[in-house]
């Protein structure tokens, strides 16, 4: 009998996702742990395995497509034996609750014919081909763009547009479309009318539009979301970096046979799981009314990829050793890059480390990563003069600044963290010890 190959579910939270490839056509045979198709989901792109053997029979969903739910049938197999000609029957019934849809919905507007095709002429002032300077005009007159007739190419609107036009003379068309749609269905477009209205661009400017990634608009909006609900708390600390420096040298060297090359970042990691661990009032969540404090570091190290920012996690941070957190930190960052992180190595973690050093930014406030209660931004380490031994000298010297969850750490908790991380880092041996 043919089986329904259904979206998964490939992380706890996935509700939907774009099926970004196909990697089986029709026609061919796969077997259970085979890769069948790559499914981008709002955290990373995902490879999707076979499960039964058997024969491609039909692919109901193209590549590319996004928004597709977890459940629903996205092609059909064929066990050996099965009939090509039972896929119909399997087919239709994948479809029906698509075909139903547009149905109800092309039956409900019949009614009104006439006066549907006039409600988008009349909310569709955001799309009207404008100058920008036509449209502050318009916005201090009061003036509706939709009811204004362009006399710049293309029929775009232009200074003397709307200097000659007069707020009633917009308004008109407005006020006649409304007057034949009494009924609920034919102001139904007109309420998307402010969300259009909202954004705009200047599209005389030779551009290209590039459809955001499930990853791009996740990132968007969990960090909109946290500079709206989470009020951030900003702490700045200079550390000294050359005993760390002469630390890493001289553990590279010994480590040079095992082929472990170890980066600052890799000792910061280390240096704030055992902050994090020292400083429980910062290893914290916020649940409104409730706090979880957490008994053991889980680092999320940002890393950029073609497709936006993504954060594996260093489990237990504080209690492995700097090469170990190395040789992790180097696959998991390999695999990030290629969206190829499993969701449990990327979901989760207690506090994040977001590092620019690598790009000369000498110093920057990184935006909380929620559940978590805190994230520290490092810059570049740079020659700077600092007093050593109460004298003027010349130090690598690098700046960190913790963003806070004020509702849940208070200004001392996170400065105690990082005095404890700054000390840490200027006397590295309790690194390794």
């Amino acid at each position: 009998m043919p089986i329904e190959i259904k979206m998964p579910a490939l992380s706890p939270t996935m509700e939907e996702g774009t099926l970004a490839k196909w990697l089986v056509k029709e026609g061919d045979t796969v077997k259970s742990g085979d890769i069948m198709a790559e499914i981008e989901t709002d955290k990373a792109t995902m490879e999707f395995e076979a499960v039964d053997e058997g024969t491609i029979g039909k692919v109901l969903v193209a590549e590319g497509t996004d928004n597709v739910k977890v459940g629903a049938v996205i092609a059909i197999l064929l066990e050996e034996g099965d009939d090509a000609s039972a896929i119909g029957s399997v087919s239709a019934k994948a479809d029906a609750p698509k075909e139903a849809a547009p149905k109800a919905e092309a039956a409900a507007p019949a009614p009104e014919a006439k006066p549907a095709p006039a409600a988008p002429a009349a909310n569709d002032g955001s799309r009207v081909k404008a100058s920008p300077l036509a449209r502050r005009i318009a916005a201090d007159k009061g003036l509706d763009l939709s009811g204004v007739t362009g006399s710049g190419p293309n029929g775009r609107i232009v200074k003397a547009d709307v200097e000659s036009a007069k707020p009633g003379q917009a308004s008109a068309p407005k006020a006649e479309a409304a007057a034949p749609a009494p009924t609920a269905a034919a102001p139904a477009p007109a309420a998307e009318a402010p969300k259009a209205a909202a954004v705009w661009f200047d599209d005389s400017i030779p551009h290209t539009v590039e459809k955001l990634s499930n990853i791009r608009k996740t990132i968007a909006r969990r960090l909109t979301e946290s500079k709206q609900q989470v009020p951030h708390i900003y702490l700045t600390v200079d550390i000294r970096l050359d005993a760390l420096l002469k630390l890493r040298g001289d553990l590279n060297k010994s480590l040079d046979a095992r082929g472990v090359k170890l980066s600052v970042n890799d000792l910061l990691i280390k240096a704030l799981g055992v902050a994090l661990e020292n400083s429980p009032k910062c290893n914290v969540t916020f649940l409104g009314n409730e706090m979880v404090q957490y008994s053991r570091a889980d680092v999320s190290v940002a890393v950029s990829t073609p497709t936006g920012l993504i954060t594996p996690i260093i489990r237990d941070a504080a209690n492995k050793g700097v090469a170990k957190i190395s040789s992790e930190m180097k696959d998991l960052a390999g695999r990030a890059k290629e969206n190829k992180l499993k969701p449990e190595e990327y979901q989760g973690g207690t506090a994040s480390l977001s590092n620019m050093g690598m790009f000369g930014i000498k110093q920057f406030e990184a935006v909380i990563n929620p559940p978590q209660g805190m994230i520290l931004a490092v810059g570049a380490g740079e020659k700077r003069p600092y007093i050593v031994d109460d004298a003027l000298g010349v130090a690598t010297v690098m700046t960190a600044t913790g963003s806070f969850d004020h509702r849940a750490i208070d200004g001392a908790d996170g400065a105690e963290m990082l005095k404890l991380f700054k000390a840490l880092v200027e006397s590295p041996l309790g690194l390794i010890a």
